[in-house]
């Protein structure tokens, strides 16, 4: 409301000074700082994304047009017979069925994994932030030292012990080595999360009466989506990407897509074609980005929410 106003709707009041717009200038969306921001940010999103270009426009090409050598051109004529070869054509090794027997490999290997693995975490996160309990330091020490320890060191104990327990060269002990290295990290994203949460909740809940699986399942479980996602992801990103356990502890039968697409890229038998490695490429990465794309916004809240904690 300015000056004229206020003196038409209430004539006998004093005319106010309203002061002028406070705090700093904004600033020029050209200025140095913007062009250099912007550039830099630029410059590797281009870094990244003209490999995944090549790929694409590779794996859309006949190989007399690939054999021209210009991979940054797009297709003249599109073709998705290298897809199609990739998925169900291909040969890994004896097999020729392509990367889809190795797809349900991953799926089978993959979603028991995640849940398992998620499952005993977010447990194990829970009872280390909100109960104490003799050895629990001690317990948590071990997890934080397990979480660092290189893969390739337990490589020969675990063969060995999978083959004591005839689970080596299946799919079920894949699923329980992928379990257990995945606890420890997971195991310390829960318990950060889970301490980050008000602590009220949890000590009203214990004048109520609830017990620890009553808590965790009612208050705890509900608020902890964004670390659930987080945990989701995580999991979902290193299992179907591992290459190292799924060729040392299963059979050919058994392989994970990882390693058939390894068998499709470096075969030397016959001739090289560029378009079915690359469409191959791109299928079996497809998981971890749709999973990513569906549920980055959850991720990156997920990872901010145990950082402060006010």
């Amino acid at each position: 409301m300015d000056k004229s106003t206020i003196a038409t709707v209430h004539p006998d009041m004093p005319a106010r000074r309203y002061p002028g717009p406070q705090g700093k200038r904004p600033r020029k969306a050209l200025s140095g700082r913007n062009i250099m921001l912007y550039g830099a940010l630029g410059l590797a999103a281009l870094y990244y994304l003209l490999p995944l270009y090549v790929m694409v426009v590779t794996s859309l090409k006949g190989m007399p047009e690939i054999r021209v050598g210009n991979i940054f051109s797009p297709p003249l004529e599109i073709t998705f017979e290298p897809w199609v070869k990739a998925w169900a054509q291909a040969c890994t090794g004896l097999n020729c069925d392509g990367l889809s027997r190795g797809f349900w490999n991953s799926v089978k290997i993959m979603v028991p994994s995640v849940i398992v693995s998620i499952a005993i975490a977010s447990v194990n996160g829970y009872a280390l932030a909100n109960w104490r309990f003799k050895g629990a330091d001690l317990f948590f020490t071990i997890l934080i030292v397990g979480a660092f320890i290189p893969y390739q060191v337990m490589i020969y104990p675990i063969v060995i012990v999978l083959r004591e327990l005839g689970l080596y060269g299946t799919l079920t002990g894949l699923i329980v080595v992928h379990s257990i290295f995945g606890m420890p990290i997971l195991t310390l994203l829960f318990r950060n999360y889970f301490v980050s949460l008000p602590e009220e909740l949890f000590k009203a809940a214990r004048i109520d009466g609830a017990g620890f699986w009553q808590i965790y399942f009612r208050i705890m479980l509900p608020m902890a989506l964004p670390i659930f996602v987080v945990a989701m992801i995580l999991q979902v990103t290193g299992i179907w990407n591992d290459f190292l356990f799924g060729v040392v502890f299963t059979r050919p039968e058994n392989y994970p897509m990882t390693v058939q697409l390894n068998n499709i890229v470096n075969s030397v038998q016959g001739v090289k074609e560029y378009n079915v490695n690359m469409a191959a490429t791109l299928l079996t990465g497809a998981v971890p980005l749709f999973v990513y794309f569906v549920s980055g916004r959850l991720f990156v809240r997920g990872i901010a929410a145990g950082a402060v904690k006010g």
